[in-house]
């Protein structure tokens, strides 16, 4: 059976910030980190580093090699939280450790790659047959920088 793992390329520090992620979230561990055994276009050998980690039960795979195109918006990851205890401990936790706040639930983690913090129930509202509460939540969150989850609530029951 096909597996699809995303890849990402780290101008350093691939390591940890594996650690980091996988501090996060259950269902998630640090697997195995393997150095290049030969001399690559990223670096001599051992100084290129394939870094193996599962986040929320997904296998990723990361690479230490040196610059090449920076993370941006176009790839971004959803952390669907239970709650807004959730919401804010991830969220803080980013910050701490050098990330950058953004709009509507969004941050850059301190090696710009781009992550939504966002509430179980959004997904919901936003898809709700209720058009006018999904509107109003929809309105709510583009004023909030970290989401709130009882906010939103109250927002799409029009409170």
């Amino acid at each position: 059976m096909s597996q699809v793992i995303p890849f990402l390329w780290f101008e350093k520090e691939a390591e940890v910030a594996a650690r980091f992620y996988v501090s996060l979230l259950p269902n998630s561990r640090l697997d195995h980190v393997t150095a290049l055994p030969v001399d690559s276009p990223s670096g001599p050998a051992g100084s290129v580093q394939v870094v193996d980690f599962t986040l929320a039960g997904q296998p990723y795979q990361a690479i230490n090699a040196g610059p090449l195109d920076p993370f941006n918006h176009s790839v971004s990851f959803v952390i669907v939280c239970e709650n807004q205890v959730e919401v804010d401990r991830i969220w803080d936790a980013h910050l701490k450790n050098g990330g950058k706040a953004e709009q509507c639930g969004w941050l850059k983690d301190r090696w710009g790659l781009y992550w939504q913090i966002l509430p179980k129930g959004l997904k919901d509202m936003m898809q709700s047959p209720n058009r006018a509460g999904a509107k109003r939540a929809a309105e709510a969150m583009l004023k909030m920088v970290k989401l709130d989850a009882d906010a939103l609530q109250r927002a799409f029951d029009g409170n």
